[in-house]
């Protein structure tokens, strides 16, 4: 799963006991070259998705981690690209691989716009905020868009409880819940807290108007249904 130019055991143990700052911060480096890292597969089915709704202006990656969503701003957006984290140690890393994008580090839960993009995308980053956290995430990339401007976020179909990677994803979570109970600071990170119907709603009490549709590059399942779908979150 790791490149040999990714972090050791170690250095994930390390990150998982500090704060979700501290520990991107720390694997800022090496992040790249781990699985965590959005696959190119997700982001250009992504901007295959939006072309057809663009071309957009201003572009905003939330929780922009080391610029990996600059891929898809950058071949949907005609303005300037910025992308906004907690974590210095990845935005210095995103600095470096988009030199010509604008980088500001805060708190996705009260973010600094106003008014300012057109799109606004999120890639992997849902499992770093609690359920009673995601109110206030999504009411300020509201506030940060422009009437009209979309906000478009990527959900894979959760796994059947038949298959290994259900269980995987479960104990881990379970591992997570554990950790954050008797360790602090405590390190937010769960795979099965943001599912799609809960999205949908969160949203539309934010005041988007949300509609989703099938990444179909990335293929269907047994029963027919896309693996993953774009949220198209729309302000009006």
């Amino acid at each position: 799963m790791f490149s040999p130019e990714g972090p050791s055991l170690r250095d994930l143990v390390v990150q998982a006991l500090s704060s979700v700052e501290h520990g991107y911060d720390l694997l800022a480096p090496r992040f790249d070259h781990t699985p965590f890292r959005t696959p190119d597969s997700i982001l250009d089915a992504t901007a295959d998705a939006l072309r057809p709704l663009g071309p957009f202006g201003e572009g905003l990656d939330v929780c922009c981690g080391t610029g990996a969503g600059l891929r898809v701003l950058e071949a949907v957006c005609r303005g300037r690209s910025t992308g906004v984290d907690s974590s210095a140690g990845m935005l210095a890393e995103a600095g470096r691989a988009y030199p010509g994008a604008e980088w500001v580090r805060a708190d996705a839960r009260a973010l600094p716009f106003a008014g300012a993009f057109d799109l606004a995308v999120s890639f992997g980053a849902l499992g770093h905020f609690l359920p009673a956290e995601r109110p206030a995430l999504f009411a300020g990339v509201y506030r940060a868009l422009r009437p009209g401007g979309v906000l478009a976020l990527p959900v894979g179909a959760p796994p059947p409880i038949s298959s290994p990677w259900y269980w995987v994803l479960a104990g881990f979570d379970a591992v997570m819940r554990v950790r954050n109970a008797l360790w602090r600071p405590p390190f937010v990170m769960y795979y099965r807290t943001s599912p799609l119907t809960a999205l949908r709603t969160e949203l539309a009490a934010a005041g988007f108007t949300v509609t989703t549709e099938p990444l179909e590059p990335l293929g269907w399942r047994e029963d027919g249904s896309p693996r993953c779908r774009l949220v198209l979150a729309r302000r009006p």
